[in-house]
């Protein structure tokens, strides 16, 4: 007899998706009666021309831009406290974020500390944020954080050096307007790098112990479109194509771990991440296949589907060599795209692993990780790693 579904909730903001999409943003904060706006971007997107173009279409339907660029990648509590001020002291009344996951992380913050005041680490964790913030419009040159349309805003704290997750529907934003068009201006490096992001948040939201029919449906197509795509955007990186599979396969991986949240290797990366300033999608990618080995035996079919979703063939098969095979696969996707460089090359020691795995331990996304780990068990998976 068929069991009744448990209750889900499936939060996500508003989406126009399609080329162009980036010109409506004076439309919306026109909607949203916005007077003056804090364009939140960085120096990268702002020299390719994107913010310069936002800042345009937005003085166009009367409402003044103030950008603020100063933000680096994985976005520093300093970094947001500077925006604070900034939007502040302009007498802003909302906010625009272009570029990746950091300038989007960072327009979070801002937006997070203008309600509710106090500090940005003040509201670290799951349901902390009391308060919604200012409206928020966030325009992603990236295919791969999906922190356009999520729950999470990830923001380095710089005296503990480790990235802090903030989690709550006060941080989804109320528009997101996903252009393709926009991601054609990526580096190779940033392709592969978002790419692996985007492939883990839909692996990690399809083996989550708060998963649903809602996020598995999403989680599932994102595999397939990344597997089929993500070469071709790196080789052909003006492939319309190709962009906008890996656009759309982002938006989607990122509905599902919004809504079924993550696992280790995100809890991982964020402790790596937070200790060398690197960036997150190349984290995720060197501790995924190790993660992957280490969890299959406690949900071997979720992991079955995902390599399938991948093209693999698996008829016939035991567990065990399905994840050998799922284990390579990831491993050779990563070398096809020049993610090759391991956790020691990057400086990491064996003496580093007792205070990485501690901090994963204490990170939000481990909750959901599908195995119960021991803080031993990660210093075993980061070692794999090395």
């Amino acid at each position: 007899m068929e069991t009744l579904r448990a209750m889900r909730k499936f939060l996500i903001p508003e989406i126009v998706y399609g080329n162009d999409a980036h010109r409506l943003v004076g439309h919306y904060a026109e909607r949203f009666g916005l007077r003056s706006v804090l364009v939140v971007s960085d120096p990268g997107v702002a020299a390719v021309g994107w913010t310069g173009r936002v800042v345009e279409v937005l003085a166009g339907a009367g409402v003044t831009p103030i950008p603020f660029t100063a933000v680096t990648p994985n976005p520093k509590d300093h970094e947001v406290m500077s925006g604070v001020t900034r939007y502040r002291e302009a007498g802003c009344d909302g906010i625009v974020a272009v570029g990746g996951g950091s300038p989007m992380d960072c327009a979070k913050g801002i937006g997070i500390v203008c309600s509710n005041k106090g500090k940005i680490l003040d509201y670290a964790g799951v349901d902390q944020v009391p308060l919604p913030m200012p409206p928020l419009i966030c325009i992603a040159t990236t295919a791969g954080s999906a922190a356009d349309i999520s729950q999470f805003a990830i923001i380095t704290d710089t005296s503990d050096q480790r990235k802090s997750a903030i989690v709550s529907k006060s941080v989804v934003p109320d528009v997101a307007l996903v252009d393709p068009v926009l991601t054609m201006t990526m580096p190779v490096e940033l392709t592969a790098c978002t790419g692996m992001d985007a492939l883990v948040h839909a692996i990690e939201a399809y083996v989550s112990n708060a998963s649903s029919p809602f996020t598995d449906i999403h989680a599932l197509h994102a595999v397939r479109l990344i597997a089929r795509n993500l070469s071709d955007a790196i080789n052909d990186p003006l492939s319309a194509v190709a962009r906008d599979a890996m656009m759309f396969a982002s938006t989607q991986a990122g509905m599902a771990f919004s809504n079924a949240s993550l696992g280790a290797v995100h809890a991982m990366a964020h402790s790596l991440g937070g200790m060398l300033d690197s960036p997150h999608g190349a984290c995720n990618a060197q501790l995924l296949d190790s993660v992957i080995a280490y969890n299959f035996p406690a949900a071997p079919q979720r992991y079955r589907e995902i390599a399938q979703a991948m093209g693999m063939e698996l008829d016939g098969v035991d567990d065990g060599t399905a994840c050998a095979f799922l284990v390579a696969g990831i491993a050779r996707l990563r070398e096809q795209i020049g993610i090759t460089e391991t956790l020691s090359g990057q400086g990491v020691t064996r003496d580093h692993l007792p205070l990485l795995a501690a901090k994963a331990m204490e990170d939000a996304c481990m909750v959901t990780n599908p195995r119960r780990p021991t803080q031993q068990d990660i210093e075993g998976i980061y070692a794999q790693a090395l």
